[in-house]
């Protein structure tokens, strides 16, 4: 009885089955893209750390800005 009240009759339904592989795909896709950009995102913040410590030690005079001529 709970097997007809769960729509289990007979075997799997091939058109769930296949929607069940294709998000685990897409879930598995989307993993991979979110390992890429973390670590892409971990390069950017050591390259923008790098450059700060760079340019600690420079003190650049920039002059006030002024309104533009029209």
């Amino acid at each position: 009885m709970a097997k007809a009240l769960l729509g289990y009759v007979g075997g799997s339904d091939p058109r769930l089955l296949a929607e069940m592989r294709r998000l685990q795909q897409r879930v598995q896709d989307l993993e991979s893209e979110l390992v890429r950009i973390q670590s892409e995102n971990d390069a950017l913040n050591a390259a923008a750390a790098h450059s700060e410590t760079l340019l600690d030690g420079i003190d650049i005079d920039v002059p006030k800005a002024e309104p533009a001529l029209t």
